[in-house]
């Protein structure tokens, strides 16, 4: 998701889970050629497995970004030809390409050439007009020719024009069926099924129909629920980490992002869903959005914040409702 996950939100998030693959924010080829990879690629082993998700047009600007992510250590390269903003559409990348499949399919193959990981491609049900399953079997069928194996495909088809991204994530009907009869006609293919899944449960009931599931806003709303997917999803028998345990385990990161000057927002601004329906997340997220911005917040803010979630005395002596 654009602008959210992060290196930091990542961070948050594999404390929770090994086994859940974490993808990066759409990157443009452009970008990752030209601009400061530290900053828009840089990433901790830990985060693994970690899939670099790429946005753009050009065959060759895309395999050269692919081989940069590759030489960095990604596990994959994922190709959006999902997202729907108008912001993506002016540099014709995103869900607009799902109309012209053969250039899809001459980037997929392009990018497969340059590296050795896989190679996959994210994508709606349909966009504008282009709404049947005839159409979004022939865009898999001609991008599949290229070799691509795996499809994460949004149970919503996409409007490019009249509808803001917001709405486009919520207007247009889930339609999970439709993803579902796409693999019982390629069983060949690995298909991963995004939108709208909120919970643990709907994932392991779609999993009874394709290969895979994305969590997208539900795991940045209430991250938590992440907590007990490699126990309910993958079958580990590790203990989950309660709420305060995850925190605990997040704070090295933060005091060691401290020291090298970045802000405790920066990394807070992921956490602020994680006492989601509990009794004080409130005054956790009001004592971070109140306390935590700026330059001059330090670990001393969320050690307060942790506190009152977990109904402590902070040192601040703010009490919790």
């Amino acid at each position: 998701m654009m602008d959210w996950t992060d290196r930091h939100c990542r961070t948050f998030h594999r404390i929770m889970t090994r086994n859940a693959r974490l993808y990066t924010e759409m990157v443009t080829a452009e970008a990752v050629i030209h601009g400061d990879r530290a900053r828009l690629l840089g990433f901790d082993a830990a985060e693994r497995p970690l899939a670099l998700q790429l946005g753009g047009s050009d065959p060759a600007k895309l395999a050269d970004a692919a081989a940069i992510g590759e030489a960095l250590g990604y596990d994959e390269i994922n190709l959006n030809v999902g997202c729907p903003s108008d912001r993506v559409q002016e540099g014709r990348f995103g869900a607009c390409l799902m109309a012209e499949p053969e250039v899809v399919a001459a980037c997929s193959a392009a990018m497969r050439a340059s590296v050795k990981i896989p190679v996959t491609v994210k994508c709606r049900i349909g966009i504008d007009d282009q709404d049947s399953e005839a159409a979004l079997s022939r865009f898999v069928a001609t991008v599949a020719d290229a070799g691509v194996t795996l499809f994460i495909v949004h149970a919503r088809k996409a409007w490019l024009g009249g509808l803001s991204p917001k709405e486009n994530r919520e207007v247009p009907p889930l339609d999970y069926g439709r993803v579902y009869r796409l693999k019982e006609v390629r069983p060949d293919l690995t298909i991963v099924l995004n939108g709208g899944v909120e919970t643990l449960e709907a994932s392991a009931a779609h999993l009874e129909h394709v290969d895979g599931v994305m969590l997208g806003r539900a795991a940045y709303q209430t991250p938590y629920l992440l907590a007990g997917v490699d126990q309910a999803l993958f079958g580990s028998d590790a203990p989950v980490l309660s709420r305060g345990e995850v925190l605990s385990r997040l704070v090295p990161y933060v005091r060691a992002h401290l020291e090298q000057g970045g802000r405790l927002n920066s990394v807070t601004r992921h956490i602020l869903g994680l006492y989601h329906g509990q009794p004080r997340a409130r005054q956790f997220r009001r004592h971070l959005s109140e306390h935590g911005v700026g330059e001059g917040p330090g670990l001393d803010v969320l050690l307060d914040a942790i506190a009152i979630a977990e109904g402590q005395v902070p040192a601040i002596g703010v009490a919790a409702e």
